[in-house]
């Protein structure tokens, strides 16, 4: 559950991103938040290559792996490999 909370407070924190570029909304914190949104996206694509095997687990395809990684980072791949060990075990 706290998953899917942390999940919805990425997707806010993009959509706030995204609607601050659209212009629809204005100010500095707006515009904080833009700037954050920007740094988690560089954060988790710094993380992909780091991570590869763990997203190469995921159900779909790679390319929707790295799709997710690049919104939710470790949200999504700490799963898949939780998943891996306990199918190991």
């Amino acid at each position: 559950m706290i998953v899917a909370v942390l999940k919805g407070g990425a997707v806010a924190i993009y959509a706030v991103a995204l609607a601050t570029l659209a212009g629809w909304l204005r100010g500095p914190l707006a515009e904080a938040v833009a700037v954050f949104a920007g740094l988690m996206l560089v954060v988790h694509a710094i993380e992909v290559p780091f991570v590869l095997a763990h997203l190469r687990r995921h159900r779909g395809s790679l390319a929707a792996s790295i799709a997710l990684n690049l919104l939710f980072g470790l949200l999504h791949w700490v799963p898949l490999k939780r998943a891996a060990a306990e199918a190991e075990a």
